[in-house]
């Protein structure tokens, strides 16, 4: 809602899909796809990861977008209105919808923690911080100081986040996405053209895209492979659902999240177009995932290649592009919900979860990575399942179809309300226990 009573939406539908590309597009595209295309034999891993990126792009992504346009709110009155129209009451609805938007607020703080990172290196990057540093260790010293110190580079990216919010729907995250999202593909594409001119380079593009058959029966290719699509596509029951609730009746919801997926596996190509390649340069293996690549080893690399001081500047900026974008969506949720609650105009619900991110941001810093392993194995794959639950199985299937094929010049084929139903939901389930067992899959 804005400050007249009239829900903000979005001005265009590149916006929207830029937005959603945005949302998706974060550091598990980074830091964690190309590790996992290394450690699961390039092609071998990405077979099972595209199939897994079709059917949820196919299924889960479409349904939380259409069930966000088709109740017009976020996921507590969302809930709430599946409930009452199966059971005649919201209220158990509404309790179940707190659980994603708590997620998301959780998750929200922790990835904020991260972005302080970033804007750190990425200001050390423009300074030569980082030109100096001799080897991994200084660059792990480094790190250390850097997360100890994170405070006011955490508060700057908080800031920048909370005003492009407060601009509202069209006027802030839209504006802000359009910017970001393509400078974030040319910056890396460009990286991505530079690497492959470079003397031994080649071999990490052959790494990418040889397949060993033999590979496609290790059960775990196909676990990992399941994770990184699931949480690369941004379902958490969430980020998705809220701005699908944004869309105007005239939106194709099938076709805007075809392009959502294509656009985020493009997304993970291209950084392990960059990343792989850059660590054959060095004669390294892409052995480390996670901040480890992202702030130690991978700078590391990227100093020590020609016009190394240069790669490091636009690789931070392309990765500073990707994780405001993810930060502002996850914050969605819960701003949505403090104004359909009280009824509080935007600025001052964005002020009211700031205020929440920033205090137990810094509170949780010191033990960010436990923190968000927490929601990523238990919260997001739960808040996933409740509204693809409320959607496919609460909802009723003649109206679930209806908001789907709305505007559709054709709607979609027979397979897919029951590949919904009943593969996606098996699927989301399968992602919570395995992570539960495994203490994370993605």
């Amino acid at each position: 809602m804005n400050q007249s009573g009239k829900r903000d939406s979005w001005a265009s539908r590149a916006g929207f899909v830029l937005a959603c590309i945005g949302s998706a597009v974060g550091m598990g595209n980074i830091w964690l796809f190309p590790s996992r295309v290394s450690a699961y034999g390039g092609a071998t891993f990405l077979i099972p990861y595209l199939i897994f990126v079709a059917l949820i792009g196919s299924t889960g992504v479409i349904g939380e977008m259409a069930f966000g346009r088709a109740t017009r709110s976020g996921p507590i009155h969302a809930f709430g209105q599946a409930t009452k129209r199966r059971f005649g009451s919201e209220r158990p609805g509404r309790a179940l919808g707190f659980i994603p938007v708590l997620g998301s607020l959780a998750m929200a703080i922790g990835y904020s923690v991260v972005v302080g990172w970033i804007f750190n290196y990425l200001a050390a990057s423009f300074t030569g911080g980082l030109n100096g540093l001799a080897d991994v260790g200084a660059f792990a010293a480094r790190f250390d100081a850097t997360a100890a110190g994170n405070a006011p580079w955490q508060i700057a990216g908080m800031l920048i986040t909370l005003t492009i919010m407060a601009l509202g729907v069209g006027g802030g995250i839209e504006k802000a996405n359009k910017l970001m999202m393509p400078l974030f593909f040319v910056l890396f594409l460009g990286l991505a053209v530079y690497l492959a001119f470079l003397p031994g380079s080649a071999a990490g593009y052959r790494y990418i895209f040889i397949l060993d058959p033999k590979g496609l029966a290790d059960p775990m290719v196909w676990v990992y492979a399941l994770g990184q699509a699931f949480f690369s596509l941004s379902i958490a029951g969430n980020g998705t659902l809220i701005y699908g609730s944004y869309l105007s009746a005239d939106s194709d919801i099938p076709a805007d999240a075809r392009l959502v997926a294509v656009f985020d596996t493009l997304a993970a190509l291209v950084a392990a177009l960059v990343i792989i390649p850059a660590m054959a340069l060095a004669g390294q293996e892409l052995t480390q995932s996670g901040p480890g690549l992202m702030f130690i080893f991978l700078p590391n690399v990227l100093r020590g290649i020609p016009g190394g001081g240069i790669i490091l500047m636009v690789f931070f900026t392309a990765v500073t592009f990707a994780a405001l974008t993810s930060l502002i969506n996850l914050f969605e949720a819960p701003v949505a919900t403090l104004q359909e609650l009280f009824h509080l105009s935007r600025p001052v619900a964005v002020a009211l979860i700031g205020a929440v991110g920033v205090g137990v941001g810094l509170a949780i810093s010191p033990i960010v990575s436990q923190w968000m392993d927490v929601c990523s194995i238990y919260i997001c794959p739960l808040g996933a399942l409740l509204a693809a639950v409320m959607f496919f199985w609460v909802w009723g299937r003649d109206d679930a179809l209806a908001q789907v094929n709305q505007a559709r010049k054709k709607p979609l084929g027979r397979w897919f309300y029951p590949l919904a139903k009943y593969l996606f939901c098996g699927v989301t389930l399968l992602v919570l226990v395995l992570g539960a067992v495994m203490g994370g899959i993605g």
